[in-house]
């Protein structure tokens, strides 16, 4: 990214929990930008939120406003995505529990909504390689059953994998914009320079 370049960070604004990552990327120095519709893809930008929400909806929205290709054509090529909660769910290869598949390009099965409604939401905090002991917040959070070749394991609660890297995705189960650690956020802006 060269020595004060500020990254531009595009956070998927079609539903969900946009605008808290657009707060706190802004916070911590990110040039970031809502992504509605396709003309907001026009200028370079060097990094993507797909944010928590509700996936099915995500996904539907992605295909109308005609940003899926574009967007799905981008990771593919390699720019950093950090995926949250319902982002995991659109990048995953496949869906133990649904036979829809989104973008496909994170080599993992994802079950959705798998802590079920009576642990609708829950608070934890957990050790998450790479970035140190972060609060996770989760609500009604998919969670990654396997992993194929070449994708990191960077974290685990209760023996379940909320957390992973490959190669240029880093996708997680839970919502780090809800709390005010901003450590993952600054961990995602580190993989967005090493990748300039």
């Amino acid at each position: 990214m060269g020595s004060g370049k500020i990254p531009r960070i595009g956070v998927l604004a079609v539903q969900g929990a946009f605008i808290e990552h657009v707060q706190m990327l802004s916070q911590i120095g990110a040039d970031a930008f809502e992504i509605r519709q396709l003309k907001d893809l026009d200028g370079p930008f060097d990094g993507l939120v797909l944010p928590g929400g509700e996936s099915t909806v995500q996904g539907k929205l992605l295909k109308d406003l005609g940003l899926f290709l574009p967007l799905q054509k981008r990771i593919q090529e390699g720019m950093p995505v950090l995926g949250t909660c319902a982002g995991l769910i659109l990048l995953a290869e496949t869906l133990s529990n649904d036979s829809a598949t989104y973008f496909g390009t994170l080599p993992v099965t994802v079950q959705r909504n798998a802590y079920g409604r009576q642990l609708g939401s829950f608070f934890v905090e957990e050790e998450m390689d790479g970035v140190g002991k972060i609060p996770m917040t989760f609500i009604r959070a998919p969670f990654v059953e396997n992993v194929r070749k070449g994708v990191q394991i960077l974290a685990r609660v209760e023996n379940r994998i909320v957390a992973v890297r490959y190669k240029n995705q880093l996708a997680i189960s839970f919502h780090p914009e809800l709390n005010a650690d901003e450590r993952l956020h600054r961990h995602f802006l580190a993989m967005v320079s090493e990748n300039a």
